[in-house]
């Protein structure tokens, strides 16, 4: 792949998921889920405007500048606080809502994640460091999405994984 297409397919994945956690902050019903998908939905949108920069600037030499990722992602310890704050007395659709929007995030995410790293393997190397950038950023949305579907699963999960079963 040539680095121009991968920057347009590049565009493509970050507007799609962008716009999938515009429709999640809209349809969210706790304070604390649309906040996080208003961050996520900002920091797609700051991708999106960074990629369409490393695009005009390729266009316009045939070459492109990896300027640094700044995350607006909060450390790890402010998202278990928000995630604290969910309501316990969600619905059953409120939550299948959030549940299934989350899933489509995550698998948006993933699915740009795995993009991103075979760009770094496989590009020439003045665009490598570009989307090696992107990988860790990536990475961090996937364990925040995780961390929002185990919150909303109910006690007994972490980043997707059960740490254990009542029942068993």
């Amino acid at each position: 792949m040539e680095i121009e297409q991968a920057i347009q397919t590049s565009l493509q994945y970050e507007t799609k998921v962008r716009d999938l956690y515009i429709q999640a902050m809209k349809a969210a019903k706790s304070e604390a889920g649309r906040k996080v998908f208003r961050i996520l939905a900002k920091e797609e949108q700051q991708h999106v405007d960074y990629l369409q920069k490393r695009l005009e600037e390729w266009k316009r030499n045939g070459k492109i500048t990896p300027e640094k990722l700044a995350s607006l992602i909060p450390s790890a310890v402010e998202i278990e606080k928000e995630i604290e704050k969910l309501p316990a007395n969600f619905s059953t659709n409120e939550r299948n809502l959030e549940l299934e929007l989350l899933h489509q995030a995550l698998d948006l995410e993933t699915a740009t994640g795995n993009f991103y790293k075979k760009m770094a393997q496989e590009l020439r190397k003045e665009a490598q460091q570009m989307f090696q950038n992107f990988v860790q950023i990536e990475e961090n949305h996937r364990a925040i999405v995780l961390a929002e579907i185990d919150s909303l699963n109910g006690p007994g999960f972490w980043l997707h994984v059960r740490e254990f079963d009542l029942e068993g």
